[in-house]
């Protein structure tokens, strides 16, 4: 079982033992691909995955990993974005956004603000009550929407109620333009 990706103008991939790196105008992934029985290579201007044993789990990982190879080259020509939307009854909410951590301000009437870290290549831009994290990695992005979602995650009330915090609208959406 094999899987052959042709690579897209204006991306450069590097693989070295099990690290593959793809790089683009929206930036770069970074991945390692581990596995006894499937191997990737690189060949003129494509990427061959395979494995020699036609097990079921072998022939799953070739798939998973030409998604995963797939999913990179979108990210670094297009990119990926996930909207999101701050929703709040009772205390206003301010989310500011600084350097590589986004801060929640006023969650609930809390004095201290909760935060979270972003990954290098995430980006948050907060307008009116949108958040959008735009980024080339798709699991990146995705984990980095789930934390701010998460951040925003009330304990202790009841969540019919107290229905504030930050929601994921969109999901995973390709950036086009």
């Amino acid at each position: 079982m094999e899987k052959v990706i042709e690579i897209p103008k204006g991306v450069k991939v590097k693989l070295e033992g099990f690290a593959f790196e793809a790089q683009g105008p929206k930036g770069k992934v970074n991945k390692i691909f581990k596995n006894e029985y499937v191997t990737m290579e690189l060949k003129d201007k494509n990427i061959r995955i395979y494995t020699k044993r036609e097990k079921k789990t072998d022939i799953a990982v070739v798939g998973t990993w030409a998604s995963i190879v797939n999913s990179a080259f979108i990210g670094v020509t297009k990119g990926f974005i996930y909207t999101m939307k701050i929703v709040y009854a009772h205390f206003p909410v301010k989310v500011t956004v600084k350097g590589n951590q986004v801060l929640l301000d006023n969650f609930l009437g809390e004095k201290s603000p909760r935060k979270i870290t972003l990954g290098p290549e995430t980006k948050v831009t907060v307008k009116g009550d949108l958040v959008t994290v735009e980024g080339s990695d798709l699991e990146e992005t995705g984990n980095a929407a789930a934390s701010i979602e998460r951040m925003s995650k009330i304990k202790g009330f009841d969540p019919r109620v107290f229905q504030d915090g930050i929601y994921i609208v969109r999901k995973g959406d390709v950036v086009e333009g």
